[in-house]
């Protein structure tokens, strides 16, 4: 890891347990992409974006300022999330005990998620938690760091892509298909300010890793995906 992107966290030797790292901008398709390999590989699942959602909410819900670096580090250090991988390949996410699952979903928790994500005591704190999910058989990992950063021993990284308009819509269809209020152009808008931020920050910007394998996400369907991603894990960890 450079200067920037070392926060000085251990990193727990769990070198034997195998992490598929999924990364890539909002909308990209990773968080579904991700959820169905894990559910087809029997692995545990962490979505590292729900993190900084979770974090971003809990912050907002207690009414402390989102720029307040030290009580965000302390928020970020004491905050209990969990995943539950359930039956057709979904999740239930668990905040200190409490399901938040689709608040977490919500745009304004995604502005949330992107204003503590760039404070460096904040990604220092969740540094470790994420690591913490690596467990036998093994980790499906999405975010925007998985393979940069948290995981840099990962034994596939990819990088999903489509662009801005493209994941715009799919975000737009996937906000109404669950009854939320949704305007395509402030999406659009939204999608292009975070790509920004979310590449220009110091502290892990949005990039692939050196040895990631980008996958254009534009032309394939969700299933034309997960099978391309697990044949070429499948045949990475068969050697």
């Amino acid at each position: 890891m450079n200067g920037n992107t070392d926060y000085g966290s251990r990193i727990t030797d769990h070198s034997a347990v195998p992490v598929l790292a999924i990364d890539g901008p909002s909308g990209s398709g990773k968080g579904t992409v991700g959820l169905l390999l894990a559910a087809r590989l029997g692995w545990h699942f962490l979505d590292s974006g729900a993190l900084y959602r979770a974090l971003g909410y809990a912050a907002h819900r207690a009414h402390i300022a989102l720029n307040d670096a030290a009580v965000l580090a302390g928020l970020a250090r004491e905050m209990d999330i969990r995943f539950l991988l359930q039956d057709g390949a979904s999740v239930k996410v668990l905040l200190d005990g409490a399901e938040v699952g689709e608040v977490l979903r919500t745009e304004e928790s995604g502005k949330y998620a992107s204003q503590v994500a760039s404070i460096l005591e904040v990604r220092r704190e969740l540094l470790q938690k994420q690591r913490d999910f690596r467990r036998l058989p093994g980790l499906v990992a999405d975010g925007r760091d998985m393979g940069t950063v948290v995981f840099p021993d990962a034994s596939l990284k990819i990088f999903l892509t489509a662009s801005p308009e493209l994941r715009a819509e799919r975000r737009y269809k996937q906000l109404k298909e669950k009854g939320f209020d949704a305007n395509l152009p402030r999406l659009l808008g939204e999608i292009r300010e975070r790509d920004a931020r979310d590449s220009a920050r110091a502290a892990s910007p949005l990039k692939p890793a050196a040895d990631a394998q980008i996958l254009d996400t534009s032309a394939l369907s969700i299933s034309e995906v997960v099978d391309r991603i697990y044949s070429v894990l499948a045949a990475r960890l068969s050697q």
